[in-house]
């Protein structure tokens, strides 16, 4: 018999995600037979940002997200340098790899140890591993004894990953640092020299730690390189330029089809963002996001998330650090559960050792930022990687103000919903299949969902009381009472 459950909201993420499965027998086995993603909250930085300077985009769409807003702060000022015709000097270039890459290293690290590991194993009974669910765990007491030691590490080696982003970004999150033309950072010899420090106790962390623990699941949980693989379709825009061109790049820029190890070149045209599933005006459907517009319909016949669905070439397009070792030729084992987490743990150690380079690249005393103003006019697009994936922002300036901006973020091609095809979002796909032995306790969801490491902050960002709900001005706090006076 079939049945049905919803979880709501996906706990141990950015954001609310709500998922609703379908449990049925099928192929010998109990498994999901149909999903559904739904982000359940309204965003509208777009909305936001029209009539502004465009120098306010680096700023308010870093606001987007708190875990991952050093790419928004890339993304926007990608578009700025392009809408502007700028290119940053070789310190503004490579000082932003280095506040993006501390960026990725930290959210790695937070995504394995804190977001994801609770799903593996048992931890002390007391939050934030209680309440949990007891199903399938199948480390014994010495590895859950020396992964608990490790949680704990990873807090602070994710603390040191943020102080090393804001001794260039000048701090974390939302770094201000990032500007249209480069940094705004003056480059010196004691920060260059602080910064090494932080990446010397890093990589070995990482290396012998963090690595070495993802192994540790592969061996217990060795089916999951089986579950949770998708349409197989990757996709991923590059990342970390090598050159003031942006011609070569740490991570390649690519596409491919259901697994091949044929990159195909990624052509922004055609991406498109459909929205039959989601509760948006059916007239802006499939649009490109330079032409894409935020108008909600809610509610909509047919529709059941407030993500929009984005296709490349009318295909969803799994991405993240899968995709981009994938299109890099770094990492080609397999798509699923368990290669999610593999890669993404590799793709740390290869950021922060190329990090090593970049930071010994630096020239102490030399500007970051070549000198420019925002256009009066134009239209221009900037694309990165997140941590969790693609990021793209679309900007349009009319009379020195942005008239237009869209953002397409990497959850929303991940967690996106049906599209009008009937084609399932890259999440969907990939829980299709999933084997569940205890329906009320479906933990083999939470690991396909979490080795994704959605974020519907990005995705999905404001919401709206219900009709007739009372909103009440507090006003300012009363000024505090003089001292020995005897009341609280």
């Amino acid at each position: 018999m079939a049945i049905t459950k919803v979880i709501d909201p996906v706990t141990r993420l950015e954001g609310h995600l709500k998922i609703e499965v379908t449990v049925d027998q099928a192929d010998g086995a109990q498994r999901v037979v149909d999903a559904r993603a739904t982000g359940t909250l309204f965003r509208g930085f777009e909305s936001i940002l029209v009539n502004r300077h465009p120098w306010d985009a680096q700023h308010i769409t870093q606001r987007i997200c708190g875990v991952c807003p050093v790419s928004h702060g890339m993304a926007a000022v990608m578009a700025l340098d392009k809408a502007g015709g700028v290119t940053p000097p070789a310190n503004g270039r490579i000082l932003r790899n280095l506040v993006l890459g501390a960026n990725y290293i930290q959210s790695h690290i937070l995504h394995f140890y804190h977001l994801a590991l609770q799903d593996y194993m048992d931890g002390p009974a007391m939050a934030p591993w209680q309440p949990s669910w007891g199903s399938d765990k199948r480390l014994d007491q010495n590895a859950t004894n020396v992964l608990l030691g490790h949680y704990l590490q990873a807090l602070e080696k994710r603390r040191m990953a943020h102080e090393m982003a804001a001794l260039f970004g000048g701090r974390l999150p939302h770094p201000p640092a990032f500007i249209p033309g480069g940094m705004t950072t003056t480059v010196r010899a004691e920060r260059i020299t602080k910064f090494r420090e932080f990446l010397d106790a890093l990589i070995p962390f990482i290396e012998d730690i963090y690595c070495h623990d993802v192994m540790l699941l592969e061996v217990a949980y060795n089916d999951y390189f089986t579950i949770g693989r998708g349409a197989g379709n990757l996709l991923a825009y590059g990342v970390f330029d090598q050159d003031s061109e942006g011609t070569t790049r740490l991570l390649k820029r690519g596409q491919v089809a259901n697994g091949s190890t044929v990159v195909q070149p990624v052509e922004v045209g055609a991406i498109a963002e459909q929205i039959s599933s989601s509760w948006y005006d059916p007239g802006t459907d499939n649009l490109a996001p330079a032409a894409g517009v935020t108008t909600p319909q809610y509610p909509k016949v047919g529709a059941y998330s407030w993500l929009k669905a984005p296709r490349y070439n009318g295909a969803p397009c799994e991405v993240g650090p899968l995709a981009r070792m994938w299109v890099n030729g770094d990492y080609r084992h397999g798509i699923s559960v368990l290669d999610r987490l593999l890669a993404r743990a590799l793709e740390a150690l290869k950021v922060a050792k190329a990090m090593r380079t970049w930071v010994d690249q630096l020239v102490a005393g030399q500007s970051a930022w070549t000198s420019n103003t925002a256009p009066a006019a134009a239209t221009a697009y900037g694309l990165t990687e997140a941590p969790r994936g693609a990021l793209g922002h679309w900007i349009q300036i009319a009379a020195g103000k942005i008239s237009r901006y869209q953002v397409v973020t990497p959850t929303c091609w991940n967690a996106s919903p049906r599209d009008g095809a009937g084609a399932p979002g890259p999440i969907e796909a990939a829980l299709l299949g999933t084997p569940v032995q205890n329906a009320d306790e479906p933990i083999e969801v939470m690991r396909v969902i979490h080795s994704f490491d959605p974020c519907l902050s990005c995705a999905v960002h404001v919401m709206r009381p219900a009709e007739g709900v009372r909103i009440f001005a507090l006003g300012e706090a009363p000024p505090a009472l003089p001292s020995g006076t005897g009341k609280a």
